[in-house]
């Protein structure tokens, strides 16, 4: 199966790095929806994000990486570093301003670069944590053929990140762990108003049952 698998790379290294790329991105969006709004899914922001990603972000990635190493070949430590600065200052911004003008604009929205003047600067700083670490291991041990499906398989993560960002987070790490993660305290809160709501609808019970008793 492996092998198999790693043939037809081989033979068809485009359109196979494209396919999985723009499939793993917008799995990161169906992942964010599922742990946000699992009752109610929007079809919609997912089929956007699936669009951007095979139309811009899958297609730029693979020829990117023939891009580096054309430029900077070999896996040598300075190649590597080279390529990752190069990777880090260019291809970074390019692709996260390209994701939230462009599903903004296949939403219809009026300004189009709201989204990304809000929450470019604090996403690309939050990159900076994630993206060098896994850009460093596809440029020193994933063959060429492959590092479009690495970085597609690191995208996957990214992508939940990002959607989660667009929709209801500021671009920061702190907000996606807080929504991870969050606090106890945030939890017990609904239990604790149905819990009041109970104790409000069952008073006025407890009172005609005392006035019936007293008229007894």
């Amino acid at each position: 199966m492996r092998q198999a698998f790693l043939r037809h790379v081989r033979r068809f290294p485009w359109v196979t790095n494209v396919t999985l790329y723009g499939c793993l991105f917008a799995g990161g969006d169906f992942v964010h929806q599922w742990f946000s709004h699992r009752e109610k899914m929007d079809w919609s922001h997912t089929r956007n994000v699936a669009v951007v990603a095979f139309s811009f972000h899958g297609n730029f990635n693979f020829f990117w990486m023939r891009f580096l190493e054309r430029r900077f070949p070999g896996t040598s430590a300075g190649m590597v570093m080279r390529k990752l600065l190069l990777d880090q200052t260019t291809a970074a911004p390019l692709a996260t301003s390209v994701f939230y003008t462009g599903v903004s604009f296949l939403e219809g929205k009026e300004d189009i670069t709201q989204d990304w003047r809000e929450k470019f600067l604090n996403t690309y700083k939050t990159g900076l944590m994630f993206w060098p670490f896994m850009q460093f291991l596809n440029f020193a041990l994933v063959p060429l053929y492959l590092r479009t499906t690495f970085t597609g398989c690191c995208a996957f993560v990214w992508a939940t990140f990002l959607c989660f960002s667009r929709q209801s987070g500021d671009g920061t790490a702190a907000a996606a762990l807080a929504w991870l993660f969050p606090h106890k305290k945030d939890v017990t809160e609904p239990t604790q108003e149905k819990v009041d709501s109970k104790d409000k609808a069952d008073a006025p019970k407890e009172s005609t049952l005392a006035s019936k008793a007293t008229q007894n």
